[in-house]
């Protein structure tokens, strides 16, 4: 069996395993495996979704579908904390639970609200085992249209849901940290708020991320991005998924004091990152150098490269 089939398989119910043993999936394909109590189990597998199976079989018919059961979801959440659900309910708290591998384990149920936060998750009912998966190598072609002879160029990933772009993200900020024998090397800092860039288990980088890249795992990012800079110096700053008020501050922030940005945010094409309220303003104002667009429904495909002034040059 290899590692990665073995780090997820563990994580199912005994049950479950059997039929995923004797599935006939190529573990490097498979995206998400979703367990639903009184529902089928479904797969996204290679960009397309399906059931498994009584038999262990990938179908299309919901109907034959294997229904998972309460008490399988209670023996699952057993695996995924290992045993110690109390070692995680931070993570928890935050609706998520990074296990060994890199792979992030999504939960949702009943949610235990006290003084205005959220104290816990209870009655776990639904959960989405995202299956991680490193491309070594997929940023190599955009890294010449991203710094020049004496800088790196503040850069902003733009694409919809499941297209790569944190595994763009990764591959630029391990490139970047690592150097070549035509660039040096360079000092980043990830701040990793939801555990998806470094993939952190235990305080460790699943993922490859570089010889020069410190980590501040499970972190806000507006807080993390101040931090990181008062407390370790980095010449780039990388972070997932910005969209807040705060998220905008803190980038300026972070640009203001001489540091560049890598950054993702949600969106079909720069029309729409433009238009959005908070940070279509960082692009009006040209804070941002690059902007990559990936292809809708094409997993980590580049539509276009543009620069500050909105020009293709790719």
């Amino acid at each position: 069996m290899d590692k990665k089939k073995d780090e997820i398989i563990k994580l199912l119910p005994l049950d479950i395993r059997k039929l995923f043993k004797f599935c006939d999936i190529e573990f490097s394909k498979l995206q998400e495996i979703r367990l639903r109590v009184n529902m089928p189990i479904m797969i996204l597998y290679d960009s397309m979704e399906y059931f498994i199976s009584c038999r262990g079989e990938m179908t299309k018919e919901r109907k034959n579908g294997y229904r998972v059961s309460c008490a399988q979801i209670k023996e699952a959440m057993v695996y995924i904390s290992n045993y110690s659900r109390y070692a995680f309910e931070e993570e928890i708290r935050q609706g998520f639970i990074t296990v060994e591998g890199g792979h992030r384990v999504g939960v949702a149920g009943k949610i235990i609200w006290d003084s205005g936060k959220i104290r816990n998750i209870s009655y776990i009912s639904f959960i989405n085992i995202r299956v991680s998966h490193e491309v070594i190598g997929c940023a190599r072609g955009v890294m010449r249209y991203l710094r020049d002879e004496s800088e790196f160029f503040n850069t902003l990933i733009i694409s919809p849901p499941r297209c790569g772009k944190t595994t763009l993200l990764r591959d630029i900020v391990r490139i970047a940290a690592d150097g070549s024998e035509i660039d040096r090397g360079m000092t980043v800092g990830i701040v990793d708020e939801r555990s998806e860039i470094g993939a952190c288990h235990l305080g460790c980088p699943q993922n490859n991320i570089g010889c020069r890249t410190d980590v501040l795992d499970g972190c806000p990012k507006s807080q993390g991005m101040m931090m990181m800079v008062r407390s370790m110096a980095p010449e780039i700053v990388a972070v997932d998924e910005i969209g807040s008020k705060d998220d905008a501050a803190a980038i300026e922030y972070v640009m203001n004091c001489g540091i560049n940005v890598i950054a993702t945010v949600h969106g079909l094409d720069m029309d729409e990152v433009i238009n959005k309220p908070v940070i279509g303003e960082l692009v009006r104002k040209r804070r941002f150098k690059r902007y990559i667009v990936l292809k809708r429904g094409k997993m980590g495909q580049i539509a276009a490269i543009f620069d500050d002034r909105g020009n293709v040059i790719y």
